[in-house]
């Protein structure tokens, strides 16, 4: 149902201009640039003795939606400046999962039988990843006690890890 739903979103979204087929290596290399910095960041900011938990969810998926893109940029599709972080995600939904499920596939060939049901697990988790990150953002913003900002803010930060590994390989 949720890949429906992008991939008619994302017709949708080449139609209206929101997402178009572009190959930018200038932002390409910047928006990698990015990812890595914030990443770096949310790493400092979780051994603050500050506590900045809401900085450390919102950096980790800002690395997140970097990656996300220079990906994109790289197969071909530049996302424009209208609602940028729901084009991305679905873009990614529909342009992006079967890579990482293929990517994972070949580095699971040891385990032949075992493989297609953990790439397609994996992908999908890597996908509500990016859209469990981007609802948390907002939420976090709002009402949270300080003991769940910290386990929040950790679970960002490893989901951003574990992202930008997988999608640097593609």
């Amino acid at each position: 149902m949720m890949i429906k739903e992008a991939k008619k979103n994302f017709d949708r979204y080449l139609q209206d201009g929101l997402i178009k087929k572009e190959k930018n290596e200038t932002a390409r290399a910047m928006y990698l640039k990015n990812a890595d910095l914030s990443l770096n960041l949310a790493e400092e900011c979780m051994e603050s003795a500050l506590r900045p938990y809401l900085w450390v969810v919102v950096i980790s998926y800002y690395s997140m939606f970097y990656i996300a893109n220079a990906v994109l940029l790289d197969i071909g599709y530049k996302i424009g400046s209208k609602i940028v972080h729901k084009v991305t995600s679905d873009a990614l939904m529909v342009l992006v999962k079967d890579k990482i499920k293929k990517g994972l596939l070949e580095e699971y060939q040891d385990a032949k039988e075992d493989a297609l049901e953990i790439a397609s697990i994996r992908s999908e988790e890597l996908m509500t990843f990016y859209a469990l990150e981007l609802d948390k953002r907002s939420r976090f913003q709002y009402n949270m006690t300080e003991s769940i900002q910290e386990q929040k803010a950790k679970t960002s930060l490893k989901r951003a890890r574990e992202f930008l590994f997988e999608m640097r390989k593609l």
